[in-house]
């Protein structure tokens, strides 16, 4: 081949010796110096020798070796590059960034994304990423996490907590829900519990206090409670998509437990 029109599999060598694994179409091509028919032609023969995916149309991503079984990067090595490619705020959300504070219990099997707005799922080999539409995104708080490509955004422990109320059954049901919040309560502070709790509607704080009393973490409560009490004026339920023909009241957090919620710690 031509010294000014590369091999497709150096330029990803080339990417990959400097420790970048992403790349889009438009860079291949230039860096081919090709057409941008004859850079999909490329790109396709590297995708059917196991050696780049497509998590989204126009990224791609190379595969090491070592995760060539799952026939993608694993998520959190390309998530951040992902979402700066589609101009998207982001942070790594519910069961998945409890893993990262320690607390996930059973390892979720889908890697959870919050962004603002609605976000179609990716399916690249055996990776799966899911995302929540959440609303007021930017007034999270975040903390940052390293990663083998860079750096990752997630919610804090306080953000992680009250976001698993506000999607239980995207973080596998109230149980579940209980049954992190346990171990995620170590990480939690008090204070910026309730700073958290700003960023969502006020009975998702009402539903966290209770859970978190029904798991003995009340220590972490304290000014959460102080908040709900300044501002709560109904009672909502505690599962919001169950009767509450049987429910009774909870008057500090103004809940009405309408299920039965159990830990499995």
């Amino acid at each position: 081949m031509d010294k000014n029109h590369p091999r497709a599999s150096d330029v990803i060598d080339g990417f990959a010796s400097v420790g970048r694994y992403h790349f889009t179409t438009a860079q291949m091509r230039s860096a081919l110096g090709v057409s941008d028919a004859a850079a999909g032609l490329a790109l396709n023969r590297l995708k059917k020798k196991g050696l780049v995916a497509s998590p989204s149309r126009g990224f791609h991503v190379i595969i090491p070796p070592e995760y060539r079984r799952i026939g993608c990067l694993p998520p959190e090595q390309f998530i951040s590059q992902l979402m700066k490619h589609r101009n998207r705020k982001y942070y790594v959300a519910l069961l998945s960034a409890a893993e990262y504070h320690g607390a996930a219990h059973h390892r979720p099997q889908i890697f959870q994304v919050a962004v603002a707005g609605n976000h179609r799922p990716i399916f690249c080999g055996m990776v799966r990423i899911f995302f929540i539409s959440r609303a007021r995104i930017s007034e999270v708080p975040l903390m940052s996490r390293n990663t083998r490509c860079g750096t990752i955004m997630l919610s804090s422990p306080e953000a992680t907590a009250i976001d698993l109320v506000g999607y239980a059954r995207k973080s596998a049901g109230w149980d579940n829900v209980a049954t992190v919040l346990c171990e995620l309560a170590e990480e939690i502070d008090p204070d910026l519990l309730c700073e958290a709790a700003r960023t969502a509607p006020l009975t998702w704080a009402q539903r966290l206090g209770y859970l978190l009393e029904l798991v003995d973490a009340e220590d972490k409560a304290g000014p959460l409670k102080s908040y709900v009490r300044c501002r709560a004026r109904d009672f909502t339920p505690l599962v919001p998509y169950a009767s509450v023909d049987n429910a009774w009241r909870d008057d500090d957090w103004r809940v009405l437990v309408n299920a039965e919620v159990e830990s499995e710690v």
